[in-house]
């Protein structure tokens, strides 16, 4: 079953409404928080590398309470055990039973602050529920619930004492962003409510869990025309052959490009995916998959400059053809 048009306008207005409500907390970012509900709405997680005080964790728990869920934050560290994460079984002396304590992983939307300072094995824990939405213990498979994100944070000057992502999981992240400082503007408005701290403020809901669910299906039904596959795929196929590539996109992360244009053809009211929905979405979906030959690392060159070129270099179909 195909989106209809008017199930498009109805996703567009929730998808505003969202939108605003989390700007009124992180001012000047409508960019940065519409990717993080296309996200959110193409069942995926959101990877920010950033630096401190730029609003991550007032940008997770917005996001939670706009959708009238549940935001815990990890801070990761090198001591940071898999089971502070996921929880542990605690063995009940009264009912002579193993009892489950949830971990921080079981909520709506999880911060993962710093996620590169713990060790590869914690790292590892995320990659279960990150792809399956389930967290095993001792045998027993444990359903995190609808709708759940995980937005994980990475520090770009500090290197030290921090353990590189593996591909595997950076590939997990359906994209990859920076939220930035604020312009001169909102920094000011920022500055009028200093009186306020920040863990302080809240946002109402807009939406029940339900309806984010809905939306969610909906965005899967958004009509993609043959020729945008065709274009996905040679988009995809020339990130394998670019010479200073070593490894290009996967097919995981074709898809991801795919599922994250249909739920921003609906954010903008539309049933069907257009080119430029794939072409605004390239560069966060498929830069962070790259893994680039040391010597082209060297120079400066970066995945994001690499999707910039295969963009130019890589003809779209015309509008009218992907219709």
């Amino acid at each position: 079953m195909t989106m209809t048009p008017e199930q498009a306008g109805w996703f567009s207005d929730n998808f505003a409404r969202l939108v605003s409500n989390v700007e009124t907390v992180l001012l000047g970012k409508t960019f940065v928080i519409r990717l993080g509900f296309t996200a959110l709405l193409s069942e995926g997680h959101l990877l920010l590398e950033d630096f401190p005080g730029t609003g991550k964790t007032s940008f997770a728990r917005a996001i939670a309470q706009s959708v009238d869920g549940v935001s815990n934050r990890v801070q990761f560290t090198p001591d940071l055990l898999p089971g502070d994460i996921t929880g542990v079984s605690i063995f009940d002396q009264r009912s002579g039973e193993f009892e489950f304590h949830r971990g921080p992983i079981f909520a709506n939307v999880v911060l993962a602050d710093e996620i590169n300072r713990a060790s590869p094995k914690t790292q590892s824990a995320l990659l279960e529920v990150m792809e399956e939405g389930t967290v095993t213990v001792d045998g027993v498979t444990h359903d995190v619930g609808l709708p759940f994100m995980v937005i994980a944070t990475q520090n770009p000057i500090e290197q030290a004492g921090t353990y590189r992502l593996p591909e595997a999981q950076l590939d997990r992240f359906i994209m990859k962003t920076s939220i930035g400082y604020p312009d001169h503007a909102s920094t000011l408005r920022i500055l009028e409510g200093a009186g306020t701290r920040a863990h302080e403020t809240t946002v109402p809901a807009i939406a029940s869990a339900e309806v984010i669910i809905e939306m969610a299906r909906l965005a899967r039904t958004v009509h993609v025309d043959p020729t945008i596959n065709d274009y996905v795929s040679r988009l995809v196929d020339a990130t394998r052959s670019a010479t200073e590539v070593r490894l290009g996109a996967s097919v995981r992360g074709a898809l991801a490009l795919l599922r994250c244009a249909k739920t921003l053809a609906a954010s903008n009211g539309r049933h069907y995916v257009i080119p430029d929905d794939v072409k605004a979405l390239a560069e966060v979906v498929l830069a962070h998959r790259l893994v680039l030959d040391p010597e082209a690392e060297f120079d400066g060159v970066t995945g994001t400059s690499i999707i910039s070129q295969l963009l130019i270099e890589t003809p779209p179909p015309s509008d009218r053809q992907a219709v």
